[in-house]
């Protein structure tokens, strides 16, 4: 019962943030936002510990301005779901702006998995990319019920087929030898299982194997994208890459690496737009004491 109600409560928000103008909805996020970020609270701390670990060489003022765009941009988000989630096509494909290195037919061809990583607007590319074409998406469950029954509905309404992150590795190779590629994000920390200790931004960070483990169990390219927030409130921008050349290698630790070196060059082209409010280091190496 009270997951019916939540559901019914979340579900209308967004649906009533979904008829708003977008330029609208957004102002909103961020002036949310920057009020939120007054209160002290746990977000905020992480958000502030990994941009202190990541930006040594920034001063404390230049991080405190970061992270205070960081945060408009992550509240922001939430409420932009609701035309993610409940728009129509059309009005999701006039927000967003692609870019493609490669030639998105070619994907049904190959095996391919798209490499996603967690921007602020990566919810925006994700479900422009599945009203052109077929994809499967791996999910990690979200912790309130409620909000997850409402994404998994939401994020396959165009036809997306839903994995979760725990499922099995047999189905996800099944997807992509059918000829259906595969959309997933890697770049949190997800636990000691099937992941190394490799550097991100300097940090030893615990980062999946997964990647390089799928691509060539299914001899699989692996295709970064980015989605950024367009200037002047005027939507997205979806920016596919060409695959990543000699992807994966003999060590899972190098190709680990080079998806966080990759991620590192994206994140200083616009380093207000990363989800710095995840634990990325929740999880140290041996001997190395908490951060958060």
């Amino acid at each position: 019962m009270k997951n019916s109600i939540q559901n019914q409560l979340t579900s209308g928000l967004l649906r009533a943030l979904s008829m708003l103008p977008y330029g609208l909805v957004a102002r909103l996020g961020e002036a949310l936002g920057s009020l939120l970020y007054r209160v002290p609270g746990k977000r905020k701390h992480i958000l502030q510990t990994n941009l202190r670990l990541c930006f040594p060489e920034k001063t404390e003022a230049e991080r405190e301005l970061l992270a205070r765009s960081t945060f408009r941009h992550v509240i922001r988000s939430y409420l932009e779901r609701g035309t993610q989630w409940y728009g129509s096509t059309q009005a999701i494909s006039d927000l967003v702006e692609m870019d493609s290195a490669i030639e998105l037919k070619d994907s049904y061809d190959q095996p391919t998995i798209f490499l996603g990583f967690h921007f602020a607007a990566i919810e925006a590319g994700c479900i422009y990319y599945s009203t052109l074409h077929p994809v499967a998406s791996i999910y990690t469950p979200m912790s309130d019920q409620a909000t997850d029954d409402i994404s998994r509905e939401q994020r396959g309404r165009f036809g997306t087929e839903m994995i979760p992150r725990d499922g099995s590795a047999r189905e996800i190779l099944k997807v992509l030898k059918s000829g259906k590629p595969i959309m997933l994000a890697a770049d949190m920390d997800f636990g000691l299982r099937d992941s190394v200790f490799v550097p991100f931004f300097g940090v030893q960070a615990c980062t999946l194997t997964t990647v390089s483990r799928l691509a060539r169990l299914a001899r699989a390219r692996v295709v970064p994208f980015v989605t950024g927030v367009a200037p002047n409130y005027l939507g997205y921008t979806l920016s596919i890459f060409k695959p990543m050349e000699n992807f994966p290698c003999r060590d899972p630790a190098a190709d680990a690496l080079r998806i966080n070196q990759f991620l590192e060059e994206q994140i200083r082209l616009i380093p207000e737009q990363y989800y710095w409010v995840h634990r990325r280091f929740k999880r140290r190496p041996a001997g190395e004491a908490p951060v958060y």
